[in-house]
């Protein structure tokens, strides 16, 4: 087995899009706007190796409350494929405003970093 996509709920649907086309070179299909779910729409966003990941939007989503659809989820991590790449990515989160730590070995040895998309959410880019 393998993971198909993961989904990530969000406020700022182009916002995301944009983040994930500019920082990691994702490839999304066209919006999808729902004539079943009024106010859904997403996009499927494709990175080079893996899941795909859905992001998705809805009208009068709520952000925060348990139990109910809100933006986020707690972290994803992405292989970058090397420190080199790892440092390069802080660079550029650096100077967007979205790194939150910067590479560091963790004490597992895994080489990584954290920055966060539009909506805050937190992703860990590894070595």
């Amino acid at each position: 087995m393998k993971i198909a996509h993961v989904a990530l709920w969000t406020h700022q649907l182009e916002a995301q899009k944009q983040f994930w086309q500019e920082f990691f070179g994702g490839m999304a299909n066209e919006l999808y706007i729902s004539k079943n779910r009024p106010g859904f729409r997403s996009y499927f966003v494709s990175l080079t190796e893996g899941p795909t990941i859905e992001l998705m939007s809805l009208e009068g989503l709520n952000k925060g409350d348990n139990g109910k659809e809100l933006t986020g989820w707690a972290h994803i991590a992405i292989t970058l494929g090397s420190r080199q790449h790892v440092d390069e990515m802080v660079v550029k989160a650096a100077e967007t405003d979205i790194l939150v730590s910067p590479a560091r070995v963790t004490g597992d040895g895994c080489y990584e970093a954290i920055i966060r998309d539009p909506d805050g959410n937190l992703i860990e880019i590894v070595a």
